[in-house]
């Protein structure tokens, strides 16, 4: 296997990476890459494609996809510690995530950092928290250390709800959620892959600063986006009515009408003190990721 070395030359000095991030292609796995090279950590970046890493000091990009797990397993011997994104949505997420974690056990990682998601559980509304739920199991009997990050939605992701007209249409009820900032969530990993035994063991969520109802963040994306934002009520039927024209499998569809359900069962309600305790900054508020996200 091949790698591709990034950053400057004449590093050859610098000590052997053992932290590794996934994800860094996208744009919260980038995000926790960027963080942790600008704190001098030594980073080896586990991606599909290297030419396609970003370019970070005292980093290195190593080809490796999650379902490959002779690859994986090579790519993370001498690794000490694992930032896991969770894979690409699919039909066997599950079965992926898995394989990843059995060829970290197997090159002797010690610990590993995974991205969950709040609320995980068994019997989670949300279709994909139950995925996320049954890997961190999967983690635990592992017999590696562990830190599990439960972000709630994204903060940046409410805006895509919006429709051509405006309108934002779930059967979310007045249900809340406690949307998050990716800055916070890279953040809020950065500080734990940083000194991660202080972290083992342990569940963080991490939540923004408040919870909405949707038509509460209809308000605060109509004063951000300069046009009218609202949110209009639909049932459970009348949701999957309506996406059946994307044509997509029923697992996908299951996702995402239970996204809005989840938040009407009041499961992705409450705010967490974690990202100020672990970032040492208030967590953003909607308007402020909605405003950033404009310039």
């Amino acid at each position: 296997m091949s790698e591709t070395a990034n950053g400057c030359a004449g590093t050859t000095a610098a000590p052997a990476p053992t932290t590794v991030v996934t994800g860094s292609t996208g744009r919260l796995g980038g995000r926790v890459a960027r963080r942790l090279a600008e704190r001098g950590v030594p980073l080896k970046l586990l991606v599909r494609s290297p030419k396609r890493a970003p370019r970070l000091a005292a980093a290195v990009a190593v080809r490796g996809d999650y379902a490959d797990r002779d690859a994986v397993r090579e790519a993370l011997v001498g690794t000490r510690t694992v930032f896991m994104v969770s894979a690409s949505e699919s039909a066997d997420r599950l079965e992926t995530h898995k394989a990843f974690v059995d060829a970290a056990a197997e090159a002797g990682v010690r610990h590993l950092v995974y991205l969950s998601f709040y609320g995980a559980a068994p019997d989670a509304t949300f279709t994909l928290a139950r995925d996320h739920f049954h890997t961190e199991q999967h983690i635990r009997a592992s017999g590696l250390a562990y830190t599990f990050l439960r972000d709630n939605l994204y903060a940046e992701f409410v805006p895509d709800l919006v429709g051509e007209d405006g309108v934002i249409r779930g059967p979310a009820g007045q249900g809340r959620a406690a949307f998050v900032g990716q800055d916070d969530i890279a953040d809020a990993a950065a500080a734990v892959l940083a000194r991660p035994d202080d972290h083992a063991g342990i569940t963080y969520d991490l939540t923004g600063p408040e919870s909405l109802t949707l038509d509460e963040a209809a308000v605060v994306l109509s004063e951000q986006l300069g046009r009218t934002v609202t949110y209009r009520q639909e049932t459970v039927e009348e949701a999957y009515a309506s996406r059946a024209s994307y044509d997509a499998p029923a697992w996908q569809l299951d996702a995402w009408v239970s996204t809005y359900t989840a938040i009407a069962s009041g499961e992705l309600d409450g705010v967490s003190d974690a990202v100020p305790h672990l970032t040492g900054h208030p967590a953003t508020p909607l308007a402020d990721v909605v405003r950033a996200a404009g310039r």
